[in-house]
């Protein structure tokens, strides 16, 4: 395998407020690995990191809050209004994210290692060091009615939100596995759980050694 680490590494992915976290949630619990874009996101930014001080120096000190951190709330607002704006963060934050994410999932221990990457398909970089992509799914009126409750904003930046990201087709073109993310939790949970016995069989084949070939007479 060229010196690839023997775990399957496997990339979860969706649109927002499709239930990539609750997915990872119940991976976690079954003793999973799980490498979360989101938190790492958060960390390459934190007072002190390059990527503030870049990202700063692009969009000035109003995106900072009066403790010298992130306001991500204002920045968000104004990303989501300019895609141009949204692509110069993009360049800024995602190869920092990218980096620190295959470090850590060549360090998991485990049969396989999850990397909850929300903007797998939007980035347009080169996962191909992945063995397996999952997208979670579910219909967009769905998306909309979960950022609005949870994130408690209107019904215009909740649209503007999924647009923002890739179409549908897009990510469910990239997957080798599809989540089906539109009815219960109960539902959900008995998806993954059947997903993570694919994946644990998968890496025991992966793992095993090779059979010797059959003598010839």
């Amino acid at each position: 395998m060229n010196g690839a680490p023997a775990r399957l590494r496997v990339g979860v992915t969706g649109g927002v407020a499709s239930g990539k976290s609750a997915v990872c949630r119940r991976l976690a619990g079954l003793g999973v690995p799980v490498v979360d874009a989101d938190i790492v996101a958060r960390e390459v930014v934190q007072p002190g990191e390059p990527a503030l001080a870049e990202v700063v120096a692009r969009f000035g000190e109003a995106v900072l809050g009066p403790d010298g951190e992130l306001d991500r709330s204002a920045l968000r607002a104004r990303v989501f209004a300019d895609a141009g704006e949204r692509r110069a963060l993009e360049t800024i934050l995602h190869p920092r994210i990218r980096e620190r994410m295959r470090a850590r999932a060549d360090a998991a221990a485990g049969p396989y290692v999850v990397l909850a990457i929300p903007l797998l398909a939007e980035s347009g970089a080169d996962y191909s060091w992945l063995d397996a992509i999952v997208v979670v799914d579910a219909p967009e009126a769905v998306q909309m009615q979960r950022l609005i409750a949870r994130d408690g904003v209107d019904a215009a930046l909740a649209r503007a939100m999924i647009a923002a990201q890739a179409p549908r087709e897009r990510r469910l073109a990239l997957a080798q596995e599809v989540i089906d993310n539109s009815g219960t939790l109960s539902d959900l949970h008995a998806a993954v759980d059947d997903l993570h016995r694919r994946l644990l069989d998968r890496a025991r084949r992966r793992a095993a050694p090779p059979r010797p070939a059959p003598d010839t007479p």
